[in-house]
């Protein structure tokens, strides 16, 4: 994301950024469903107001980077190269993250803490697959786009669809895979391998279509 320049954007980032921390250190400590937004709140140092005025929900804090998510894959399709198909595109991106050691195909210790917290919160899991479905509508929208199609182009639907299917598969695979192994390297090449598998099935599927 990109940093204010102005002073009171980048209080109000840093105050958001605080109450986030404070949330994730609560959250992996006591389970996320046995912490409350007051605790967060004088955790953080600010008052209950102030959590809600930067966070509508609770599950928002845990999944505080979920916008600049989005934003990267939209940009990934808006900002490919020229003779780059958008789901080629997708495919770069994913091996570009690993290679810059992006946090978000973390695949260590640290990131074990935030995958068991969501496994032990229903609440989480449910947000988890809600952002899935997002994601997948953004993308569907972006792949239209780019191809100057209507919003509701069904192939660009079957592309997201099938796109985010193989890159869930692909992190939870990952995740287990450095679970069992405690091998990052393998867990990323894990990774890696199904999203390319992913992209070369939506290569077959969607033969013909702009989206390859």
């Amino acid at each position: 994301m990109s940093t204010p320049t102005d002073l009171r954007s980048r209080k109000r980032l840093a105050t958001r950024q605080g109450i986030s921390n404070a949330a994730t250190r609560l959250f992996h400590e006591h389970g996320f469903d046995h912490v409350t937004v007051d605790q967060i709140a004088a955790a953080a140092d600010v008052g209950r107001m102030t959590v809600f005025n930067h966070f509508p929900r609770k599950e928002d804090m845990f999944f505080d980077r979920d916008e600049e998510g989005r934003e990267m894959l939209r940009a990934a399709i808006r900002e490919r190269a020229p003779g780059v198909s958008p789901v080629e595109a997708l495919r770069l991106l994913a091996h570009r993250l690993v290679e810059q050691g992006n946090p978000f195909v973390d695949f260590s210790a640290q990131s074990q803490e935030f995958v068991r917290t969501i496994e032990g919160s229903e609440t989480l899991m449910a947000r988890a697959r809600a952002i899935r479905d997002e994601l997948a509508d953004g993308v569907a929208q972006a792949l239209a786009e780019s191809a100057g199609r209507p919003p509701g182009d069904v192939q660009a639907q079957l592309a997201a669809a099938m796109l985010l299917a193989a890159w869930t598969v692909a992190f939870l695979h990952a995740h287990r895979t450095f679970r069992q192994t405690q091998d990052s390297a393998a867990a990323r090449q894990a990774f890696l391998s199904l999203v390319d598998q992913g992209a070369t099935g939506l290569n077959a599927a969607l033969a013909g279509s702009p989206y390859v």
